[in-house]
């Protein structure tokens, strides 16, 4: 059966040669409205935050990490398995390009933690977290271990009816449909391309959320009814870092 995706839904320029595959699944998606300059205050010069309906969005989005693995190469065992979450936004580079923007990701797997923060300079953090789900209820749970600091967060949701891909909106779009990554190595700005298939999108019922991560992130705390989305996950390939010009 062939489905049709709205435009742009698809990644048009895929990773050819991969650094690393991994796999997102049981991913939440939780965002919320911002101010464009406070979310852009917090952003390195030659990133632009990117808006919707005049609106920054920041998402606290828990998932499983699955199957992490160099290509052609099995996974690690245990080392390649752990929940994450991670806060985001999206931004746009000089030529108009649009790529994800982490304030931080927490995963429960030091050595990862680590060597991300070597390879991708992103803000990997330590974590003691855990994935519970009863029926269509799940809940995502992290208290940060590393760095140091008050960062936590208790996500409960209830997984509702899919989306059907001709059915996605502009605003989900926006949210989901993001084929870059950008970070920073010391003052140069980078920029590393990321493929998957289109998500398959489910609605989401928000039941509860406590979260410390957003303060952590120099964010002011989250305001606003929130636009609440899930999937089961997607195949990721991702592509070497390369310098912003």
């Amino acid at each position: 059966m062939m489905v049709v995706h709205p435009p742009g839904a698809v990644c048009t320029e895929p990773v050819q040669r991969a650094v690393m595959l991994q796999g997102w699944n049981d991913l939440a998606s939780v965002h919320w409205r911002y101010d464009p300059a406070v979310v852009q205050a917090l952003l390195p010069s030659g990133f632009t935050v990117d808006v919707f309906d005049g609106s920054a969005w920041v998402g606290l989005i828990p998932f499983a990490m699955r199957r992490v693995r160099l290509p052609h190469l099995p996974a690690f065992g245990p080392l390649s398995s752990f929940p994450e979450t991670n806060v985001r936004t999206y931004v746009r580079d000089a030529a108009g390009r649009r790529a994800v923007w982490f304030f931080s990701l927490d995963i429960s797997r030091l050595i990862p933690a680590l060597v991300a923060r070597m390879t991708y300079r992103l803000p990997y953090c330590w974590a003691a977290m855990s994935i519970e789900r009863d029926g269509d209820v799940i809940t995502y749970k992290s208290r940060r271990r590393w760095p140091r600091g008050l960062a936590s967060s208790t996500v409960s949701l209830r997984v509702g009816a899919q989306v059907r891909p001709v059915e996605v909106d502009d605003l989900q779009m926006f949210l989901t449909a993001r084929w870059a990554l950008g970070t920073r190595f010391g003052r140069q700005l980078m920029w590393a391309k990321v493929w998957h298939e289109p998500w398959l999108i489910h609605a989401g019922e928000l039941l509860s959320v406590d979260e410390t991560m957003f303060a952590a992130a120099g964010l002011p705390a989250p305001a606003g009814e929130p636009v609440v989305l899930w999937s089961p996950g997607v195949e990721v390939r991702i592509g070497l870092p390369r310098r912003v010009r």
